[in-house]
């Protein structure tokens, strides 16, 4: 069978969802082989994880500074592999780097891109949610190696356990790579809740929350769920939730199970970063909000009354 690669998203030393979504995918395309970028011990550390979820062949692109540069050094190897390796397909996560990576491998080797995937087919047929979710597109890459970004919860994660070897691949950082060099990482704060992008549940609030302090009431419910916290691009540009929280075509895009949103009106914008949603709740006061016609459940109300009764609801079940 035709070999996959898969960018193997990883952090604190465990392998993210996404990844095994990725191999999970790449199952249905041919044999899936991981590319794990590192310093020296990275894949061995992930490789029985990696194998759980199909991967055959885990490929060791590792190096001791290999991190401390931008995206150049994987692209320098991803292309060397697809050039020497023809794969069927490379599959990525469409985060920001990772897309910025796809991107410039397809541009390199000369093959065609396809981004945002939201399903993929055995013929390597994706299927994608454009112009803010008005529009799904399918489109396919003819001929060589087909590089395709896929959304997080697009595909459901399961196991399949193999045999797995591990490979290493030369890491030459070339002076085009050395010259963006990264001087600092600071950290963000931890938290308990799931990353936004790759949440099963997300509960985000807009314009109608109102304040800084009233996200609380958003952060509750969240909690409650088990839930990732959202934020319109109005609550974010009026400063009451922190940018890196904003869901929409210049914020992040989410596609989990359940996605409820509390005090958003529904711009297409917003939209289009949440739409692939499997099922999305809204809370409005506004009948009238074009939030409702995407919805599959809608509550006309003042969030500040139906949330806190959500709330003391689900506390009521979880006994």
């Amino acid at each position: 069978m035709a070999e996959v690669l898969v960018l193997v998203e990883h952090a604190r030393g465990a392998v993210k969802k996404v990844t095994l979504e990725l191999l999970t995918a790449a199952r249905s395309l041919g044999v899936p082989g991981a590319v794990v970028f590192g310093p020296p011990g990275t894949a061995a550390a992930l490789a029985d994880r990696l194998a759980e979820y199909g991967a055959v062949a885990v490929h060791a692109a590792e190096a001791d500074d290999i991190d401390d540069y931008l995206v150049a050094p994987k692209v320098d190897v991803l292309a060397a592999m697809v050039t020497d390796r023809a794969p069927t397909a490379l599959l990525v996560a469409s985060t920001a780097e990772s897309r910025e990576v796809a991107a410039r491998v397809a541009v390199r080797t000369g093959n065609g891109l396809i981004t945002d995937a939201v399903g993929l087919d055995a013929d390597r047929t994706a299927t994608q949610s454009i112009f803010g979710g008005a529009v799904t597109v399918r489109s396919t890459v003819r001929t060589g190696t087909a590089v395709i970004t896929m959304r997080p919860n697009s595909v459901d994660a399961v196991p399949a356990p193999a045999g797995v070897e591990l490979h290493p691949v030369p890491v030459s950082l070339s002076d085009e790579a050395r010259r963006s060099r990264i001087v600092e990482r600071v950290e963000e704060a931890r938290s308990s809740r799931p990353e936004l992008a790759e949440a099963s549940v997300v509960v985000s609030g807009g314009r109608g929350v109102g304040s800084a302090a009233n996200f609380a009431v958003i952060e509750q419910l969240a909690d409650a769920l088990g839930a990732a916290v959202g934020a319109s691009r109005a609550a974010t540009d009026a400063g009451w939730y922190p940018h890196s929280a904003q869901v929409g075509q210049t914020g992040v895009t989410v596609s989990p199970q359940l996605y409820i949103a509390a005090g958003i009106s529904g711009a297409i914008q917003h939209r289009a970063g949440m739409q692939t949603s499997k099922t999305i709740i809204a809370i409005n006061k506004d009948p009238e909000a074009p939030i409702f016609e995407i919805a599959d459940f809608g509550v006309v109300g003042d969030l500040f009354a139906v949330v806190p009764q959500l709330v003391e609801e689900l506390a009521r079940r979880a006994g």
